[in-house]
């Protein structure tokens, strides 16, 4: 930054300098606003009352080196060490993604596909745990396991468990290896998809700062999509449901590699909002 906040400061005019502050960089306007709220524990609203209200010296200075921080490339949400997803809070830190508004289209699709009770379901790769929790939130009678190879990734799930007040079963899991003999009603998985040539591409805040275990896979970001297609259907009730997220190029392999592990299952393919492929269901009875 080439200007320093002055002393003499609103809550209104911070953010004026905050949005000078990252003029010209990749940086979405309205970060600095999502810093501010959640280093004063407000709302939109309490925001607005405040606007003129002289900033004190300690939230000015706070503001002032998250505001770097964010300038530097740290994602907000680390930076605050929370975010949303589905409307329930998320602790985050470096060990989990950031969830991501299309994943919350996954879990639409799920609930808007599965009204029954007592479902028996498992999330493989759960990170955060934000889908697990969202659906158990929405579906407080299924039996919910969530799954991670990431030890540090769960214990930032468990504690989104128990910050949203919702009873999980958290297992640690190379994908089904801790789930032989069991049978599920749904198994689900946003796993890491980014082939490792990709990273080119990629947003530079990404790659420096979320982990590499839940972004990249082999064989062209397909490794693990392989692995579950070749096992899913053992971990499965005889008309169970796989969810999957895919990467928005990923459709058609994906497809490809389920049929071909499960002939008699259907596999459907669901676009996102941004009519890009997203997401994959597979339901082993079939049609």
């Amino acid at each position: 930054m080439t200007t320093k906040l002055n002393q003499d400061v609103t809550f209104f005019e911070a953010l004026k300098w905050a949005s000078l502050c990252i003029k010209g960089q990749n940086i979405e306007q309205d970060e600095p606003q999502f810093l501010l709220l959640n280093q004063m524990h407000w709302d939109l609203t309490t925001l607005l009352r405040n606007y003129r209200t002289k900033m004190p010296a300690d939230e000015r200075q706070q503001f002032s080196d998250n505001l770097q921080r964010l300038v530097n490339g740290e994602p907000a949400q680390y930076i605050v060490g929370q975010t949303y997803f589905y409307g329930y809070p998320m602790q985050v830190n470096p060990s989990v993604l950031i969830p991501r508004p299309e994943t919350e289209e996954l879990v639409e699709w799920i609930l808007n596909d599965n009204h029954k009770d007592s479902l028996k379901v498992l999330d493989v790769g759960t990170g955060s745990g934000a889908i697990a929790i969202a659906l158990k939130q929405q579906r407080p009678d299924w039996n919910i396991t969530a799954s991670d190879i990431s030890a540090d990734a769960l214990q930032v799930a468990k504690s989104n468990a128990e910050l949203n007040h919702v009873d999980i079963n958290f297992v640690e899991s190379d994908l089904l290896t801790e789930f032989v003999g069991q049978k599920f009603d749904i198994i689900l998985s946003n796993p890491p998809y980014i082939a490792h040539d990709e990273e080119k591409v990629m947003d530079q805040d990404v790659i420096d700062y979320e982990p590499d275990l839940a972004l990249f896979a082999k064989h062209n970001g397909l490794f693990i999509y392989e692995e579950l297609a070749k096992t899913v259907s053992d971990y499965l009730i005889s008309d169970g449901k796989l969810y999957l997220e895919i990467g928005f190029h990923q459709g058609p392999a994906v497809t490809d590699l389920l049929k071909t592990q499960n002939p008699a299952a259907n596999v459907e393919l669901r676009k996102d909002l941004a009519d890009h492929d997203r997401m994959i269901k597979m339901n082993l009875k079939g049609e």
